[in-house]
């Protein structure tokens, strides 16, 4: 008989486990604490679109196709319905899909950590980012028996060498869904037109969203609460309106379709332990204004929805952040 495994979501840890870092959280089970805490002011309009700042950098060349991560159903590895590809994992994703009637998780594991997703039962594919770096990695499709209990009816392990760090945070996958045909990504092509530098890119993105997204309250409060929420950039750009991880998931999907890296985060921050999503980006220049000081050649925080609140109390202080997750 198969050995059952108990997934069980964590409570939500005191405030002196916001000194952790995402390595010593990320063994529990990832999206299970709601994102809807991270209220808002309900308007657009922060502070960067007022403040232009200076850009710098190599000059900046629009991929010509964008990176993508489909689901390859004749290299994936199949069992009890379900199918596991991990032919793609140099370019940073795996892909799964399934057929079931129970529900289901996607678990990715690395050493002590791991990740867990939920799979839809009726075919669809999903990707989902290799985040943990490089090494053994165990991928399991699980079936849920009763209340929290769940047993592997797949499984793949792999060893892991990525391209470059830079692969995960390049494509799309569950939190951050897009195609090449996706409004999101045309409208950042259109955004990118003129750009010199990265870090003119960078700042059209970052000042279109903060001028046009505005929180919304009333979704903040219809999802708090819950679990496994699941943004989709195309939506948000078509309603104007988002939680925190909708601007983070957005944000995310138009900077990779133009080809510069952007991590979702979620995770803590001070001073109340606001449960809450960001970015964080990497661009080969530099990007300084009132708002931010994003550096060539090293990752930086972004918060757009602090940002696009008019620096208000919508996150905390926007000054002490715990990174939990990485997609």
């Amino acid at each position: 008989m198969p050995r059952q495994s108990h997934i069980r979501s964590p409570r939500r840890p005191r405030a002196a486990l916001r000194a952790l870092g995402a390595a010593a959280l990320a063994g529990t089970l990832a999206l299970a604490l709601p994102l809807s805490a991270c209220g808002g002011s309900g308007s657009g309009g922060g502070g960067g679109a007022d403040d232009a700042g200076q850009t710098s950098g190599p000059a900046y060349e629009e991929p010509t196709e964008i990176a993508l991560s489909p689901f390859d159903a004749s290299a994936a590895t199949s069992a009890n319905g379900a199918s596991i590809d991990t032919s793609h994992t140099a370019d940073g994703y795996i892909a799964a899909s399934a057929t079931n009637s129970s529900r289901l998780k996607l678990q990715v594991v690395q050493g002590e950590m791991s990740y867990n997703y939920d799979l839809p039962g009726d075919g669809t594919p999903i990707s989902v980012p290799v985040n943990m770096g490089d090494g053994s990695y165990a991928v399991r499709v699980m079936q849920n028996t009763s209340g929290n209990n769940y047993v592997e009816i797949a499984r793949a392990d792999q060893q892991i060498t990525l391209a470059s760090e830079f692969e995960p945070f390049l494509r799309p996958n569950l939190f951050c869904s897009y195609t090449a045909d996706s409004a999101c990504v045309a409208k950042a092509r259109e955004l990118a037109k003129g750009a010199t530098n990265e870090g003119d890119v960078m700042r059209a993105v970052y000042q279109w969203i903060v001028d046009n997204i505005s929180y919304d309250n009333d979704k903040a409060k219809q999802v708090s609460g819950t679990t496994g929420y699941v943004p989709n950039p195309d939506e948000t750009l078509a309603n104007k309106t988002g939680i925190c991880f909708d601007y983070a998931s957005l944000a995310a999907a138009m900077l990779r379709s133009l080809g510069v890296p952007a991590k979702i985060i979620t995770g803590y921050v001070s001073p109340d332990g606001v449960y809450h999503a960001w970015n964080m980006v990497y661009i080969n220049g530099s990007w300084t204004s009132v708002e931010f000081s994003i550096s060539p050649d090293t990752w930086t925080r972004v918060d757009l929805t602090f940002a696009a609140a008019g620096s208000g109390d919508t996150v905390g202080d926007g000054t002490d952040y715990t990174d939990r997750y990485v997609y």
